[in-house]
């Protein structure tokens, strides 16, 4: 939303302008008047985002979930199933993302390259925690966080 002049402090309260269809003069932070439809297609476009952001954060899930114990350095990345996955879940979302004709059907709109890796500090902090998390597993086996965190 920023990237398209609207900052964060200024949506509160524009839900009911934003949803409006007699509204076709929304001004964003730029004071750039939006229409309806717009709107509407910026709005589809950060639903995107966002459906892109879950596929990312996916990886990390994914990837954590090899392994109970060992870390992945130890484990490697030799599952080709598990790569062959990746590689698909990445292509079809951005199939569904750059295929003409879901802007119709699904309502998802091409995204800029950069809106890719909005979600990759997350997705890191998750390997980062869970990496951290089988090292006190290994160290200290049977402790509180094996009790508490191993599933």
């Amino acid at each position: 939303m920023a990237d398209n002049g609207f900052m964060p402090w200024d949506l509160f309260q524009l839900r009911a302008e934003w949803d409006s269809r007699a509204v076709n003069c929304v001004v964003d932070s730029y004071g750039q008047e939006w229409t309806y439809a717009n709107r509407k297609i910026l709005e589809n476009t950060c639903q995107t985002a966002y459906f892109v952001s879950i596929v990312v954060v996916q990886w990390a899930d994914l990837i954590i979930s090899k392994t109970r114990r060992n870390s992945l350095v130890q484990q490697g990345m030799s599952n080709w199933t598990l790569n062959f996955g990746l590689v698909f879940e990445t292509i079809l979302a951005a199939f569904l993302c750059y295929c003409p004709g879901t802007d119709r059907g699904l309502r998802m709109y091409g995204l800029r390259f950069s809106w890719w890796f909005c979600a990759l500090p997350f997705s890191i902090l998750i390997f980062i925690y869970d990496e951290a998390r089988r090292y006190c597993i290994r160290r200290w086996p049977g402790g509180w966080v094996e009790r508490e965190t191993y599933y």
